[in-house]
This record gives C-alpha cells, sequence and structure tokens, in this order.
C-alpha cells in the first residue's frame, strides 16, 4: 500500500488540540492547509531549509506544548545540520515529520538523495533523537506525535503525486501574528 502524502498529513493533525505545527516550504504547507488551515500553524514561505530549526526554536520557548515540524525530504536535506542541534539539545516535546517523497517538488520533480537510499532516519538516530523511523505503511503516528517524548523524527514514505496547491495566506506578517495570538490565547487558558 503506496502512502499519500495529504492523508498521511491529515492524520497526523488530526485530534490536533493545541499542537504547535510548522510546516516547510511548499508542499508541506500545502499539505497543511488542505488538511484545515489552523491558528496554531504556521507555514513557511520562505526559509528553505529551516523548518526544524523553528520547530526546535518553539519546542524550547514552549516546553510544555507538543510542536510538530512537516517538511520534505528536499528542505530536510537543505537543513541537515538542524538534526544535530536537535539532537543536542534534546527537546522531549518535538516531532519533526519528514514527508518523503524522494523529490524535489517544488523545482520540478527532480530526485533527492533519498531516491538513492539516503536515510535520513538514521541521520537523526545518530544525532542522538531518541526515537527514529522509517513509515512505509498505514500507522497511527498521533501517540508519537502527541505522547511520545522526543526528539522524535519520522521519515515518512510516500508517492511522488503532483497534487493542487491548496495555499495558506501568502502575508507573512498576518501568519506571524496569527500563530502569536492563537499560541498566546491558548497560554492563557491553561496554567
Amino acid at each position: 500500500m503506496t502512502l499519500r502524502r495529504r492523508e498521511v498529513v491529515k492524520d497526523l493533525l488530526q485530534a490536533r488540540k493545541d499542537l504547535l505545527v510548522v510546516a516547510g516550504l511548499g508542499s508541506t504547507a500545502w499539505d497543511i492547509t488542505a488538511a484545515g488551515d489552523h491558528d496554531l500553524s504556521f507555514p513557511l514561505w520562505g526559509a528553505m531549509g529551516q523548518a526544524a530549526m523553528i520547530g526546535l526554536g518553539l519546542a524550547i520557548a514552549q516546553p510544555k506544548r507538543r510542536v510538530l515540524v512537516i517538511t520534505g525530504d528536499g528542505e530536510m536535506l537543505m537543513g541537515m545540520g538542524s538534526l544535530a542541534t536537535i539532537g543536542v539539545q534534546q527537546p522531549k516535546n518535538l516531532t519533526v515529520a519528514v514527508i518523503d517523497n524522494e523529490r524535489y517538488g517544488e523545482t520540478g520533480m527532480q530526485a533527492t538523495h533519498t531516491a538513492d537510499g539516503v536515510d535520513l532516519a538514521a541521520v537523526a538516530r545518530a544525532c542522538g533523537f531518541r526515537n527514529s523511523k522509517i513509515v512505509t505503511k498505514s500507522v497511527d503516528l498521533r501517540k508519537m506525535v502527541h505522547e511520545t517524548a522526543g526528539p522524535n523524527f519520522l521519515q515518512i514514505k510516500v508517492a511522488a503525486d503532483k497534487l493542487p496547491l491548496v495555499l495558506p495566506p501568502k502575508d507573512g506578517v498576518h501568519l506571524k501574528d496569527r500563530f502569536r495570538k492563537a499560541l498566546a490565547d491558548v497560554l492563557a487558558k491553561k496554567p
């Protein structure tokens, strides 16, 4: 059974409650939007290779909140050094989920290094991630995202589908302000 990226992302975000979500540049930002735009989602319109580091910053700043980074294999390859930094910092509330279609979807579907066997989950494990695995079949990943002490890493193999865009708002200031306000509202409700 081949996994489909939008179904995987929808499953990851199901029953998300106050989960803080950062989506990498491109397809994963469209995927979280297709799953339902949310004030506690921060889709990146730029910052190629930086989704994991932004997630780390949030995890450190908000240690009582779960943080999920959803990014693609191309972006993770660009920001691979972030795995070492996360491994050293050991945030218990952070999960990095890489949607791995083995393609650079934003530049013409050229093959990435994962198509030739680069194992990002092994790299994350070597960098000190507490839990790291490759996912190739449909399984419930929500326990790892919502409950399992991290840092956690999921390399989720999906079909190389070219899907219609479902764009989040394009105004970066609006996205930042919306996210900050939603986080402040969550913090005001809970001790």
